[in-house]
C-alpha cells in the first residue's frame, strides 16, 4: 500500500494500493484512540491497482490511521488532517 497523497491533507486525500490476488478487501480509517471513523472499502475485488478518495470534511484536524486488510495481508499507515 502506498502512502496517501497529499499528506498532510485538507480535507480530501487519495489512498492507493495494489492487490496481487483476488479476494475480500477492507480499508478502514481510525482516529488515534482506535475508533473507526470510516469504511472506504469492504468488498470482494479482483487483483489489480486501486485508488479511493477519503473526504474528511466532517472530521477534526489530527492524525488518523488507515488499515488495509486483504486475506492474510494487512498494512497500516498514518495520515494527518490539517484544517
Amino acid at each position: 500500500m502506498s502512502n496517501n497523497y497529499p499528506n498532510p491533507f485538507n480535507p480530501v486525500t487519495k489512498i492507493t494500493w495494489q492487490s496481487p490476488v483476488n479476494g475480500q478487501q477492507t480499508l478502514k480509517v481510525y482516529d488515534v484512540l482506535g475508533r473507526e471513523v470510516a469504511t472506504l472499502v469492504d468488498e470482494y475485488r479482483e487483483a489489480g491497482s486501486y485508488e479511493v478518495e477519503f473526504d474528511a470534511t466532517n472530521l477534526p484536524s489530527g492524525m488518523y490511521i488507515y488499515r488495509l486488510q486483504s486475506g492474510n495481508y494487512s498494512d497500516v499507515k498514518k495520515m494527518i488532517l490539517s484544517k
